[in-house]
């Protein structure tokens, strides 16, 4: 795999990426597949209701054919498609009854979380026992690697599952997810050309970046269309997945720090809301919110997101 590779599996999943989503908007339409606007959520996001959600569908299909025309066939890559793919399912599950089916509350959380779970710990086995990589993680700054042993399951399980839910999370502004993981993807891109890591799936990293810019010609603001939970489970899944396989996961919330801010940001909010019997830290969690709340545009908070995630990808390249 090198550079050359990069160019062209990039451009090869943007425009299936361009095409896919051009021809799934009409057919969300069709579909009455409408986005459902939080009450609770910023009142400027109301003119929002019925944007057809479930984009994610595009995401994944022209990630898949960024990957075919890469042509780096591998186990490894193979079961980063896999579960790519199955959070992409668990996620499109959970739209279909919300904004098809008009159930407003989806999937119940016990039961999304639930299949997260087994995917991730399935994964995690996968890599421990099957994959011939061993147990060992590549601890940065220190740059040694340590054997987590009996561990090594739990701590990649907790990996996947914590970055899925966080890029989720994300998923709020048009084009802030879309558009900060084509930021982070290409960093690992980058990183498995310059360092060698596994080509699979730095192939995959090149097809997700691909993918998502294309996807954001219409995610942009004022979006066209959203990824919705499809795209966004499938996101964090797949690209935490690569990352793991490229023995680069203690990158992931350094290149991925908006990510893990966005995630603190819900968790602080509850907490200091119970403890402190109703007080907020934040306006509005996740972050983004409180951002938008505090007078800044969303194409604002969006762009000031985006250049913080090339700033930490920089920052990653650095300590590598």
């Amino acid at each position: 795999m090198n550079y050359v590779t990069i160019g062209i599996v990039v451009i090869a999943a943007f425009l299936a990426a361009l095409i896919f989503t051009s021809l799934e908007i009409p057919v969300l339409r069709r579909k009455q597949a409408g986005q459902n606007i939080r009450e609770e959520g910023p009142k400027s996001h109301y003119a929002k209701a019925g944007t057809p959600s479930m984009g994610g569908i595009a995401i994944i299909g022209a990630a898949i054919v960024g990957c075919a025309v890469g042509r780096y066939y591998s186990i490894h890559l193979g079961v980063v498609i896999l579960v790519f793919v199955l959070f992409g399912a668990i996620g499109f599950l959970d739209d279909y009854l919300k904004v098809v089916k008009k159930n407003n509350l989806g999937l119940r959380a016990y039961q999304k979380f639930g299949l997260q779970i087994i995917i991730s710990v399935a994964f995690a086995v996968y890599m421990a026992m099957y994959s011939g990589e061993g147990t060992a993680v590549w601890i940065p700054f220190a740059n040694i690697n340590i054997d987590f042993g009996i561990w090594y399951i739990p701590f990649i399980a907790f990996v996947l599952l914590a970055m899925t839910n966080a890029v989720n999370l994300t998923d709020g502004l048009d084009g802030l997810a879309s558009g900060v993981t084509a930021v982070v993807s290409l960093f690992f891109a980058v990183a498995a050309v310059t360092y060698g890591a596994i080509a699979g799936a730095g192939v995959f990293c090149c097809a997700l970046t691909g993918a998502c810019l294309g996807f954001l010609v219409y995610n942009k603001n004022p979006a066209r269309v959203f990824m919705g939970d499809t795209g966004s489970l499938a996101l964090g899944g797949g690209m935490a997945a690569a990352a793991i396989v490229m023995h680069f996961e203690l990158l992931l919330p350094i290149a991925g720090f908006v990510y893990v801010m966005e995630a603190l940001s819900v968790i602080l909010q509850v907490v200091y809301f119970k403890l402190s019997g109703g007080k907020r830290i934040f306006r509005m969690a996740p972050i983004h919110h409180h951002f938008e709340l505090s007078g800044l545009k969303e194409k604002q908070v969006v762009g000031m997101f985006w250049g913080i995630a090339l700033i930490c990808c920089v920052f990653g390249l650095c300590i590598l």
